[in-house]
């Protein structure tokens, strides 16, 4: 929490080949060691392998991998006297 105000959110830039956000977060997290270029040539190769193999566009493909991944429920834990209990959000 800064003293001197509020900062600003920065905004993730969109990736140079499909130009997607989501992509480049992908390649973000996937990175090591500050190895950007190596992170996006293999995310871009397997992009390409998924594509020949799924027939569809591989962005499409990825987007709905993604979505599969996440969880159809947003649950936040609160402590009632002793146990803690998972409530979910609506």
């Amino acid at each position: 929490m800064p003293r001197k105000g509020h900062i600003a959110k920065r905004e993730t830039s969109t990736d140079p080949v499909y130009g997607s956000t989501l992509v480049t977060k992908f390649v973000n997290s996937m990175m090591y060691e500050g190895k950007k270029s190596t992170a996006q040539s293999i995310f871009y190769q397997s992009m390409k392998n998924l594509e020949q193999k799924g027939g569809d566009e591989a962005l499409k493909l990825f987007k709905k991998a993604v979505e599969n991944c996440k969880p159809l429920l947003e649950v936040k834990t609160r402590r009632v006297v002793a146990p803690i209990i998972r409530f979910r959000l609506k």
